[in-house]
Formats: structure tokens, C-alpha cells, sequence
């Protein structure tokens, strides 16, 4: 399929999927150059970019996301390496949500506040 079907098909940009494909995310696996020079990629690519948007989806950073991309692939790191991985992404992202519990605090304190507010005015 052409760039601009599965960039529509995943909800990316075609610059998005060249960027994954420059920085090696997707390979010859994912994609072919035909004749024309225009890229075709593969059913096999759909899936893939459904795992990179997973993994961004847990806070993976262009790094880190090559380096388990690599694992997955090639089965480079042990399994301690990958325990030792998933925990610390599961700490980060246990810290993201208590951040984002204290900003709903304070974003909730500060609506009741100004409902307060509006009430006396029409007292």
C-alpha cells in the first residue's frame, strides 16, 4: 500500500511514518521501494506502527523505543533487562499519574472556587 492509505489507515502523517523510517524503525521488512521509487508497504507494517503507538502510548522515548523495537526483533536484551525495563517505565508512569491527580486537585479546588463565585453574585 502506498504511504498516504496507511498513513490514513493508522492516523499518522506521511512526514511520521518517513521519520519512523528514517530512524530505522521500520525496515525492508515494512517497506519496499518499487520500481517508481515510491514506497509500498507491507500488512506487516500496520502492526508494527500499532506497537510503536502502544509503546509511545506508555511515554517511550525515540530511544528507548528503538532499543526494544531492536529486542523484539533480534532478542538482544535478557529477560532481566526487560524486568528491569517494564519496572521502571511502570515507576514513571506511576509518578506521571500522581502528578496528573495533583493537578486535578488543584484544577477542581479552582472550579468549585469560581462557582462559589458566580452563586454569590446572583444572591
Amino acid at each position: 500500500m502506498k504511504i498516504q492509505e496507511l498513513a490514513k489507515k493508522m492516523g499518522l502523517t506521511v512526514y511520521t511514518i518517513r521519520f519512523y523510517e528514517k530512524e530505522g524503525l521500520l525496515d525492508s521488512r515494512h517497506v519496499r521501494r518499487e520500481e517508481n521509487n515510491y514506497r509500498n508497504y507491507s500488512e506487516v507494517a500496520i502492526e508494527r506502527l500499532k506497537l510503536i503507538k502502544k509503546f509511545q502510548g506508555a511515554g517511550c522515548s525515540l530511544t528507548e523505543l528503538k532499543e526494544i523495537l531492536k529486542d523484539h526483533d533480534e532478542n538482544t536484551l535478557t529477560n532481566e533487562q526487560v524486568i528491569e525495563w517494564i519496572c521502571q517505565k511502570i515507576t514513571e508512569i506511576e509518578r506521571k499519574r500522581n502528578e496528573y491527580d495533583q493537578m486535578l486537585d488543584t484544577l477542581n479546588w479552582m472550579l468549585e472556587y469560581r462557582r462559589s463565585l458566580n452563586n454569590e453574585k446572583f444572591r
